[in-house]
């Protein structure tokens, strides 16, 4: 039930008092005082100056107040009829300022508050958060960044997922999936969801089909591949990545952001910081002679800047990813044929051939150890014979390219 009276004495009904010459005129004072406008609004004016339209009242013999804006952005009819509009709800036992708070914590509670939420806790590389943002912000928020994250149903899910395999987004639908995924698990965790629906959706989806990148691992064709990129003739920097990707085989964004800053051409040594790195792990390269000498020859076009392969458009921005896989299919090769990522895999398959040890080969590789003290370990003992595996296998690029070598090298004593 309503009472008839509000705290300050004033009926739901009575007749209004101010005008807006009055709140125009009203000035701060020492301490906060108050303009009624009866049936509980009144305009409370703070010592700073800010005036603020309030309404109290009883229900049930319990005395609430709520906020209804701030003057003038609120005018006196405007907050005349929200009063009205709170009499009709408190006239049929409904409460406010509950109903206000509940509004609150549905909205506190949608899918795109929590996955921004979320998003603000990981600490993705800058590459893998502007993915992240993009997929929830063009693929998800439009359909369901405004529903209340624990009324998000399977077959909900399932329909946004499916407007991405109808534009053969097979895998992109795939990644909206896990995202989705890792948001409610997020709220299940903060007790603002009970069960997670993509579980529910297990098969419903056209599975990925899974293509392995292009390389080339004959010997006889990658002596006529490595003949092609030191004859090949474009921009310098693009010709410096060319010649010392397979020279290192790290990942292609890896590459070609390097930065002068990471390389100690003395030491031989490229480290590579861990944020850039995909398992976020700072990663050494050592530079075989031929890699230290390729560096040094572009340094002086690129050594004052930032970048050691700097787009051609901007020294303040990295090679582009498509600089080198243009420059392959300009020198002929499909993407059937050769990738850029091609020559990790390149390096992967004729070194594993030779006798080293694969655990020396994945390190080199950078990919990951599941046991930490056995990783760290590797990394600080293994040193020595990684400094010797890539100058064997530069020397035996060199001899393919030369024509001095045309079956796989052996390990070095």
């Amino acid at each position: 039930m309503t009472g008839t009276e509000n705290p300050d004495g004033y009926a739901l009904t009575a007749t209004d008092f101010l005008t807006e010459a009055r709140l125009r005129s009203a000035r701060p004072k020492a301490r906060p005082y108050k303009l009624r406008d009866g049936g509980g609004l009144y305009l409370l004016v703070t010592p700073s100056g800010a005036k603020q339209w309030r309404l109290r009242y009883t229900l049930e013999g319990r005395e609430s107040m709520v906020s209804l804006g701030t003057y003038p952005a609120t005018s006196l009819k405007a907050a005349r009829a929200k009063r009205a509009g709170m009499q009709t709800a408190l006239e049929s036992g409904r409460d406010p300022a509950a109903e206000r708070r509940a509004e609150r914590a549905s909205s506190a509670n949608t899918f795109e508050s929590i996955a921004r939420e979320w998003l603000g806790k990981q600490p993705f590389a800058p590459k893998t958060m502007k993915k992240a943002v993009w997929t929830f912000e063009d693929l998800l928020f439009p359909y369901i960044g405004s529903r209340p994250v624990s009324a998000l149903t399977a077959p909900e899910l399932l329909g946004v997922f499916r407007r991405l395999e109808r534009r053969g987004k097979h895998e992109t639908a795939h990644r909206a999936k896990q995202r989705v995924g890792q948001v409610v698990r997020y709220a299940i965790a903060t007790g603002r969801a009970e069960r997670d629906p993509t579980a529910d959706l297990r098969g419903a989806l056209a599975p990925v089909v899974v293509t392995n990148r292009a390389a080339i691992t004959d010997p006889r064709e990658v002596a006529q591949l490595l003949r092609a990129l030191h004859g090949y003739r474009g921009h310098p920097v693009v010709e410096a990545a060319l010649k010392l990707a397979p020279l290192v085989f790290v990942r292609p964004g890896e590459l070609r952001a390097a930065e002068w800053a990471e390389i100690d051409l003395d030491a031989a040594e490229w480290r590579i910081a861990a944020h850039r790195m995909k398992m976020r792990q700072q990663h050494l390269v050592p530079l075989a002679r031929q890699a230290v000498a390729l560096l040094r020859d572009i340094k002086p076009l690129t050594g004052r800047g930032r970048y050691v392969f700097p787009s051609p458009r901007s020294a303040e921005r990295p090679l582009s990813d498509n600089a080198i896989t243009a420059a392959l299919r300009r020198m002929g090769y499909t993407g059937d044929q050769m990738s850029w990522h091609g020559f990790r895999a390149m390096a992967s398959t004729l070194l594993n051939e030779t006798g080293y040890p694969p655990d020396v080969i994945e390190l080199q590789l950078a990919h990951q150890e599941r046991n930490e003290v056995r990783a760290a370990y590797n990394r600080a003992q293994r040193l020595e014979e990684r400094r010797k595996m890539m100058q064997s296998w530069a020397d035996y690029l060199d001899g393919l390219r030369l024509g001095n070598a045309v079956v796989p090298f052996r390990r070095s004593a």
